[in-house]
């Protein structure tokens, strides 16, 4: 299946956090889009590596994607290597995405940075055809997606695009709420985190807020660049 957006993330629950409203829009807009997980979430203080799974199984179903898989690299420990780039490469291959969507340049969490990275160079790397994978024995074609952007997560960077997710608020939040150990959990048998107080998910609606109110919107999603963005018509930015 080719997709339109394919969002790589490095932990069950970042592209819910970061943005799952963009992609929500995006469906609705009859476009086909896939997140592909690197890590289980295993290292997480609440939950297990089979709770997340399921959780994030419930936030699929809520976002509609047209796909989702997880590479089960080690949580906290993967590395920006060629083992771990060509995992991802067989993925872009497969799926022949037009945009992107990755981890933030850099955030409290470190593997959010290494992830960017590590997906950075893996993109890069897809468009040359000198470098060959297979899947199921068949020889994938280089692909390179169009348009790479790294949404905004625990940190505040200031974004190079905002997409207004007005429309897509409420059910962004629904699929945050799926990861249900993890978020404004009642359950406290765990330790509380950094992100399971209810203040945590104040946090993430107030950013939105600010991003909205940046570009005259109620709510939004901010995304860097690594390259200058251009258009061929002004009136495409009003």
């Amino acid at each position: 299946m080719k997709l339109d957006i394919l969002v790589l993330a490095v932990h069950p629950d970042d592209a819910e956090l970061g943005c799952s409203g963009t992609i929500l829009k995006h469906i609705a807009l009859g476009k086909k889009v896939g997140i592909i997980d690197f890590t289980r979430g295993e290292l997480g203080t609440r939950g297990t590596a089979q709770t997340r799974d399921e959780e994030s199984r419930a936030a699929t179903k809520i976002l509609g994607l047209h796909a989702r898989e997880n590479l089960d690299f080690r949580d906290g420990f993967f590395k920006n290597d060629e083992q771990h780039q060509l995992e991802i490469i067989k993925m872009v291959r497969k799926y022949q995405p037009e945009i992107v969507l990755t981890n933030a340049l850099y955030d409290r969490h470190p593997d959010h940075g290494r992830a960017c990275e590590l997906a950075n160079d893996a993109l890069f790397l897809s468009g040359l055809r000198k470098i060959e994978t297979h899947v199921n024995g068949i020889l994938q074609e280089a692909w390179r997606p169009r348009l790479v952007l790294q949404y905004i997560q625990d940190m505040y960077i200031k974004p190079d695009v905002i997409v207004d997710i007005s429309k897509e608020m409420n059910e962004k939040l629904n699929a945050i709420r799926a990861f249900k150990t993890q978020f404004n959990s009642t359950d406290n048998s765990e330790p509380q985190t950094y992100i399971s107080t209810p203040a945590f998910l104040e946090a993430v609606i107030a950013r939105a807020r600010e991003f909205g109110k940046s570009i005259g919107a109620e709510y939004g999603e901010g995304f860097t660049s690594k390259k200058l963005l251009g258009v061929d018509n002004l009136f495409s930015l009003l």
